[in-house]
């Protein structure tokens, strides 16, 4: 039950934490619009995964069966892949632009997790084929 409520704090912390950071910043540029969606998509995304396992928890099922770790593996392989690729994007564009270095270094961490989020999402629909 501890490995449910994980996700589920950790969401939430990220939440306030955002909530903080905008409710201080009185003029919201722009520019601070795109983190933010990006940061609520990561939040929901984590407070769904808890949700799927305190529901799994309460019926009895296992924490992790072969098909969750299949999945997770099947992403986590296509989400590496697709990352080594996100992070050449920023090394060439981080050249073009005038963005500090911790913005870049920022904007990768946050694209890696979407792309996770993303991969995940495609094989826990899609489902994963016996090879």
């Amino acid at each position: 039950m501890k490995k449910a409520v994980i996700p589920i704090v950790i969401s939430l912390l990220l939440l306030g934490s955002a909530v903080i950071w905008v409710i201080q910043e009185q003029p919201v540029r722009a520019a601070e619009v795109l983190p933010f969606i990006v940061l609520l998509i990561l939040v929901v995304f984590g407070l769904y995964f808890g949700y799927r396992r305190i529901i799994s928890h309460k019926r009895g099922e296992p924490a992790e069966d072969e098909l969750s770790k299949g999945v997770m593996r099947k992403a986590s392989s296509l989400s590496y892949y697709i990352s080594i690729y996100l992070w050449l994007a920023v090394m060439y564009f981080s050249d073009k632009t005038d963005l500090e270095t911790h913005t870049c270094i920022g904007m990768g961490i946050l694209g890696m997790a979407v792309v996770f989020a993303g991969c995940w999402l495609y094989y826990n629909f899609r489902g994963i084929m016996d090879a």
